[in-house]
């Protein structure tokens, strides 16, 4: 119901009721007007209203009940980000440069029937190709990847992986067991059979030469407690900051006794740069209505 135009949200706030509750993960995803949303369903604002930014941190003070790490356990290790900015190989270079341009070319040629989904699609071509190159195989992400490894299978810890999508991450598999096969390789995503799945993370936990976990967002977003990670690589990025945090998570949780290295990937000169100011932008917004969370309320 955050989308004040879908029928769910028209419906939502059709229904005759005495009280209100809304429950969220993510109360502003993209733009301020889907808390205004949620705040029309609570009745705090008139139908249609459109509260600014000022008003909108008010109604979040007053109306928003919402607990954070820091207030539960005031002692969490640290959580410590980098980001990790990488060349693209040159067959990658070559391979996304042609497929911007002739994108770019087949978008202009397609005039008035364009729609978002076109363009869309030209976007997730582009981040593929940042991820390895179709037709050699070459990939700067993994490189880096392989050597980051490297000094965490021989120090004994463990790392958990994040890709949007699940052909990367079987792609990462096969290629860890030819070029770093002492790295214990397991992988997790929607694709693995239910009844599968406890023994991998079992697996992970107790067995000491299972060192890299390789997990799609979709996973990564329910409660998997996986506190004996103390390395995270997001290799892709997404597009909601609040699902890359949940992924995280996983790892950066009650119970973790180290600090969490957090890598983000970041391919320079490419689209991948511009949805990390995106998702900086989306920080922002949250920190700005919402705040930071800190413990001294």
């Amino acid at each position: 119901i955050k989308n004040r135009e879908s029928r769910t949200a028209q419906v939502a706030r059709g229904i005759i009721r005495r009280r209100s509750w809304a429950l969220t993960g993510t109360p502003i995803e993209n733009r301020p007007e889907e808390l205004a949303s949620l705040f029309e369903f609570l009745e705090v604002v008139p139908p249609r209203g459109t509260p600014d930014l000022r008003q909108l941190s008010r109604l979040a003070d007053d109306y928003i009940l919402r607990r954070t790490k820091d207030l539960v356990m005031s002692d969490l290790p640290p959580r410590l980000d980098r980001d990790e900015y990488l060349e693209l190989t040159p067959a990658q270079k070559y391979s996304y440069v042609t497929a911007e341009k002739e994108g770019i070319v087949r978008l202009n040629d397609m005039g008035d029937t364009i729609s978002i989904q076109h363009v869309f699609e030209l976007v997730l071509r582009l981040k593929q190709i940042t991820n390895v190159d179709p037709l050699t195989g070459e990939s700067a992400k993994l490189d880096r990847l392989a050597a980051e490894m490297e000094e965490i299978t021989e120090s004994g810890k463990k790392a958990i992986l994040f890709s949007q999508w699940t052909r990367t991450l079987d792609w990462l598999r096969d290629e860890f067991k030819k070029r770093l096969p002492q790295c214990g390789t397991l992988i997790y995503h929607g694709g693995v059979p239910s009844k599968k799945r406890e023994p991998i993370l079992k697996k992970f936990k107790e067995d000491p030469n299972s060192n890299l976990l390789l997990m799609s967002y979709g996973t990564g977003a329910v409660g998997l407690n996986l506190q004996f990670s103390s390395y995270v690589f997001l290799f892709d990025r997404w597009w909601n900051p609040a699902v890359e945090d949940q992924a995280i998570n996983r790892a950066h949780r009650i119970g973790q006794e180290n600090p969490v290295i957090v890598t983000k990937y970041i391919s320079k000169d490419t689209i991948e740069e511009r949805i990390d100011l995106v998702l900086q932008q989306k920080r922002e917004l949250f920190a700005a209505i919402l705040g930071d969370g800190d413990n001294t309320n």
